[in-house]
């Protein structure tokens, strides 16, 4: 008996051992890009409004609502432009969202996405009203891979970068 106890022990602690290690560094090595996850309990809190506006380095979608242009930053969020002077437009702030690759504007309600779930951000107020998870698939790499993982999973997908 226990023998066979020393065998499932073993066996055990094998897999974890294979299962902890199958996505290190090295699994992704030949890969252009890589997934970066984020805890989901970290995403749940990610959306956020930031008063100091930010360089722009991948912009993807532009939306406008008068005054406001509001353009995507690719998988990082959304830059605030007030264009009440068309002539002198001023960047006015971010709103944070991980894995953001689209957004819509109806009253003072934003609508995003924060990687797999759906956000409404109140523009007025600048905070989340609303939250429903897992309503986009994960994104896809520029080259078109997925990385599927189950729904309801402790790390989400919200980005690829570069491999190097």
């Amino acid at each position: 008996m226990r023998t066979l106890q020393t065998f499932f022990i073993s066996f055990a602690m094998i897999g974890i051992l294979v299962l902890t290690t199958s996505y290190t560094d090295s699994y992704y090595e030949n890969w252009t890009y890589v997934p970066i996850f984020m805890a989901r309990a970290d995403l749940e809190n990610s959306v956020s409004y930031q008063s100091s506006p930010r360089n722009m380095e991948t912009p993807g979608k532009i939306y406008y609502k008068s005054p406001y242009i509001y353009i995507n930053e690719r998988y990082k969020g959304v830059h605030v432009i007030d264009n009440s002077d068309p002539e002198n437009p001023v960047k006015e702030g971010f709103i944070v969202a991980p894995g953001c690759l689209d957004m819509a504007v109806k009253g003072n309600t934003m609508y995003l996405d924060n990687a797999v779930d759906l956000v409404a951000f109140d523009l007025t107020k600048k905070e989340v009203t609303e939250r429903i998870k897992e309503v986009f698939p994960e994104p896809v790499s520029p080259e078109n891979d997925t990385f599927y993982s189950e729904k309801n999973r402790e790390y989400i997908l919200v980005a690829w970068r570069k491999n190097n």
